[in-house]
């Protein structure tokens, strides 16, 4: 099967899309946004490539009689189960490397005694915190190796620290060192091993409930279809950076206009709202490009803009959204630039404003600068589409439906749940027809 891919690498996570000959999306994945960008380009891929694997087995499992009605349970176990492997697999790439990193005068004379604590931390990590991360019911707050791996570290690793007789900092050293070599390492086992292994697991899980013996063929099938990645398109803030030749380059403009045409085909208007850029695109019934406009090098209004309030607010960027939509009242904000929202967020919180109140005004005066962009860019004409990150912030969907429908009466717009995806899309449809279209 002929696979054709994009990959949008923004300011703060790297998306990419993988589509088949037929215009047909197969995998989306997503990736933190790294300073070597060229492993957020291959985690990125990796993950849509993982996730388009998924989409085959779906696509066989739905054959299949006995499994009827059950397909997404085993679906989600069977997702489940692999990140498991691909932790377990991480894991014991990463005591290896802080292993290694035991050396130099620092350490000298305590070399075993480190070792041995690393050693048993990794053990449990192993054999007790994987089993607890992936089991059926649990809640992770974050799919990234770092965070998973590192909350529980910091767990056992104090305690082992405490029983080997040594600081708990010299292990933390060790990980902090060792986890960026990890992360600029993508998982490279074997994948359908990795999944073969998680189905296993799970007909174990589902034995008492299913014939598990209706699972093999259809798995087999799946990964026996060979996925070759015939063209790649790269676009994004950190484009320039990708390690691809210039004609497999697109500009961020051209690919979300396009991504947004084939998520919603009558769409004339296109809002994106990344981590670094705001950009009011207008484009026409095939998707190209007619006009658009892009704030100023000021992060006002943007993504950047949220995470720093966040920050001053001593809060997480997903928590903004959800606290300003129990506010009972918007404060007005005169400023939206970054550099004075910190002294000006303090002035209203020392006067006694609550912070869903400020937080709710000030996601209204970023939603007033877009609006701003909008129009410069000849204004919401048609069908509208809002995309980036900042469209899964429901305190922004709000003011801009408002907003909308004040400036310009009853609209339809588009949010889709994965409209982060949407510039990856879009490259990922200039690679398909690159090749198909040429």
């Amino acid at each position: 099967m002929e696979c054709f891919v994009g990959i949008d690498l923004g300011s703060t996570t790297t998306k990419a899309v993988v589509m088949d000959d037929k215009g047909q999306v197969l995998g989306r994945g997503i990736t933190n946004s790294r300073s070597n960008y060229d492993t957020a380009a291959r985690v990125s891929k990796l993950e849509a490539f993982i996730d388009a694997r998924l989409s085959l087995i779906r696509r066989e499992l739905e054959k299949v009689p006995a499994v009827a009605g059950r397909v997404d349970e085993i679906l989600a176990g069977l997702t489940r189960n692999f990140r498991r492997e691909q932790f377990v697999e991480q894991l014991g790439d990463l005591e290896q490397t802080c292993i290694a990193n035991v050396e130099g005068p620092r350490f000298a004379g305590k070399e075993k005694v480190i070792v041995g604590a690393l050693t048993e931390v990794f053990r449990r990590l192993r054999e007790e915190e994987a089993d607890k991360l992936f089991a059926p019911t649990a809640q992770r707050k974050s799919d990234f190796f770092r965070d998973l791996a590192g909350s529980r570290f910091m767990q056992i690793g104090e305690e082992v620290a405490r029983d080997a007789g040594i600081p708990f900092d010299t292990l933390l050293h060790m990980y902090d060192k060792s986890i960026i070599e990890v992360e600029n390492r993508p998982p490279s086992g074997d994948m359908n091993r990795k999944f073969r292994t998680a189905m296993e697991r799970v007909r174990g899980e589902m034995s008492g409930a299913l014939d598990t013996a209706a699972l093999g063929a259809p798995i087999d099938a799946a990964l026996d279809v060979d996925m070759v990645e015939r063209y790649v398109v790269g676009t994004g803030y950190g484009r320039v950076r990708l390690p691809f030749p210039k004609e497999h380059i697109r500009s961020e403009i051209l690919c979300h206009g396009l991504g947004a045409h084939l998520m919603y085909p009558k769409t004339r208007t296109v809002l994106d709202i990344g981590g670094q850029d705001t950009k009011g695109i207008q484009i026409d019934e095939k998707g190209i490009v007619v006009n658009f406009q892009m704030n100023d090098r000021c992060a006002a209004g943007t993504g950047r803009y949220l995470g720093y309030v966040a920050d001053e607010m001593n809060m997480g960027l997903h928590e903004l959204g959800p606290l300003a939509m129990k506010a009972t009242k918007s404060i007005r904000i005169n400023s939206t630039c970054t550099v004075f929202a910190g002294a000006e967020l303090r002035d209203r919180l020392a006067l006694g404003d609550k912070r869903e109140d400020i937080l709710a005004g000030l996601h209204r005066a970023i939603m007033l600068r877009a609006m701003s962009i909008i129009s410069r860019s000849g204004g919401i004409t048609d069908e509208f589409t809002f995309t980036g990150g900042v469209a899964k912030n429901e305190a922004a969907v709000k003011e801009l439906r408002q907003l909308v429908k004040e400036n310009y009466g009853e609209v339809k717009i588009n949010i889709d749940p994965d409209s982060i995806y949407t510039g990856a899309l879009g490259a990922s449809e200039f690679a398909r027809r690159a090749v198909v279209e040429a």
